[in-house]
């Protein structure tokens, strides 16, 4: 039976990572098979290389994997930073005095660029405590003092999707606004997005958004989608993403990419596309 994608591409938090960080080996399996197949798989996650690369290690994962949002091509068999992007750091300033104009004072992370770009945290920015390792800078404006590629905005009454209406709104076209999950609401450079790496990541690799299936859990997830030729959203994905999915399939925790994967290794066909 032929696989009918040359690319598989898989956001991580939410979709192929579990809750406690890992993958199942059904998901393994699945993954492996298409490759197997034919397929190329490519990982395309908000995460900055630093807090991707060692996911990726574990996997034994070797390709290509678009990081930051869309701003990093990396190649994880080299360790090499392909392509990088970064957030012009005086626009930011800006689209931030203009969003605390609307909404008050704003917590902020940032993240700095490159293969050991630290993560900054400021005063009262909230973290997802033991996950992942950052630094905590006392003065906001220590991250303002190298190349980021995103700064991560946080509100202390605004749920994520508010703040982030809020932000899209009072920013205009200086940058561009998105929600990532829970507690994650990110400025990046005008036009960036996940879209745009796995574009560059697939024309490296030979294939069209017409050979690529994709699946993902929140809205930052939307433009790949819209470029893929299938895009897949989780059970447990965010309203905005599943109204544009062509197919929902089983959450993070049930395997729903192996689901998928495992279907299309037996029929050879995309299922239907209901809109």
């Amino acid at each position: 039976m032929t696989f009918p994608f040359k690319l598989v591409a898989t956001d991580l938090d939410g979709t192929l990572l579990r809750g406690d960080e890992t993958v199942s080996e059904r998901t393994r399996e699945a993954l492996a098979a298409a490759t197997s197949a034919g397929a190329a798989h490519i990982v395309v996650t908000g995460r900055s290389v630093p807090w991707t690369r060692h996911i990726l290690d574990d996997l034994g994962y070797d390709g290509l994997a678009v990081c930051g949002q869309g701003a990093q091509v990396y190649h994880a068999g080299e360790h090499k930073l392909l392509t990088s992007l970064t957030l012009d750091r005086q626009l930011a300033g800006l689209a931030l005095s203009k969003v605390e104009a609307e909404v008050g004072p704003l917590a902020l992370a940032a993240s700095r660029d490159g293969l050991e770009g630290e993560v900054l945290v400021g005063p009262g920015y909230q973290v997802h405590e033991g996950r992942l390792p950052y630094v905590f800078v006392e003065d906001a404006s220590e991250m303002w003092a190298a190349p980021l590629n995103k700064v991560y905005l946080q509100h202390p009454e605004l749920d994520d999707d508010d703040l982030a209406t809020a932000a899209r709104a009072a920013v205009g076209n200086l940058v561009d606004v998105v929600m990532a999950g829970p507690g994650v609401v990110e400025i990046l450079p005008l036009g960036l997005s996940k879209a745009t790496g796995l574009s560059l990541a697939a024309r490296r690799l030979g294939v069209k958004a017409v050979d690529t299936i994709a699946f993902g859990d929140m809205p930052n997830d939307i433009p790949m989608f819209g470029w893929a030729r299938h895009g897949v959203a989780m059970a447990n994905a965010h309203d905005t993403l599943k109204a544009v999915a062509h197919e929902i399939t089983a959450s993070n925790e049930h395997d729903g990419i192996a689901v998928v994967l495992e279907e299309l290794l037996r029929t050879g066909s995309v299922a239907a596309t209901p809109h």
